[in-house]
């Protein structure tokens, strides 16, 4: 692909989204909750593991813990060997306890609405941070940025950026705001239907005329 303008780029985005959106028309996070705080436990064990996997652990782990103060009060132990499975489970452990602690000090056990606030607890990143506001409150602060969005985004000639932080900024400039938190599921959604990392089905890609293929090895 030539170098692309602005402009260009953006109507191209506006065209990816359009097919998207028709082709997956049902997309939502796929972590199981009916809280945003599970759906913040879930996303803090969500990290370098499948959703997959963190659903069976949460199907057991919420039973459990019902509320920010039943995790702020259960001993860090007995937290871990529930979440070690998911991988860094000392880590995540140490997290979810703290940063439900903090839940029951600062905000009355539940979970705050804000960027800053949700940014301030302990293994919240603004990853995190964008998955519980858009999908628990449906405020949309910013884009969800993870290895689905930085692949597809990248492969797509949509930013050429590898730093999530940078990957965001470029795709809210290109993304309707009011399709933010939507258009990380959409590439996500694609990204594991479609346009897997090491072998895309690009033959029968809905956006495939949309598509530098980037990356992409013909074999």
């Amino acid at each position: 692909m030539s170098r692309e303008t602005a402009v260009a780029k953006k109507e191209r985005t506006l065209k990816i989204i359009a097919v998207l959106q028709r082709t997956y028309p049902n997309a939502h996070c796929e972590l199981n909750f009916s809280s945003p705080l599970q759906l913040l436990v879930a996303t803090i064990l969500s990290a370098q593991c499948t959703d997959k996997r963190v659903n069976i652990v949460t199907a057991e782990l919420f039973k459990k813990y019902p509320g920010a103060r039943d995790f702020a009060a259960a001993p860090l132990p007995e937290i871990e060997a529930a979440v070690k499975t998911t991988g860094f489970f000392r880590n995540k452990a140490k997290n979810i306890k703290a940063c439900c602690a903090a839940l029951v000090e600062k905000f009355g056990g539940e979970v705050p609405r804000t960027m800053d606030e949700l940014h301030a607890l302990a293994g919240v990143g603004r990853k995190t941070a964008n998955v519980v506001l858009g999908n628990a409150f449906g405020i949309n602060v910013g884009v969800v940025v993870d290895t689905h969005v930085t692949r597809l985004s990248n492969r797509l000639g949509l930013t050429q950026k590898k730093d999530a932080v940078k990957i965001e900024q470029e795709l809210m400039r290109l993304v309707p705001q009011k399709d933010w938190m939507l258009f990380s599921h959409w590439l996500i959604w694609h990204g594991r239907r479609r346009c897997n990392a090491r072998k895309p089905d690009c033959e029968n890609c809905e956006i495939q005329k949309f598509c530098p293929q980037i990356g992409v090895k013909n074999f």
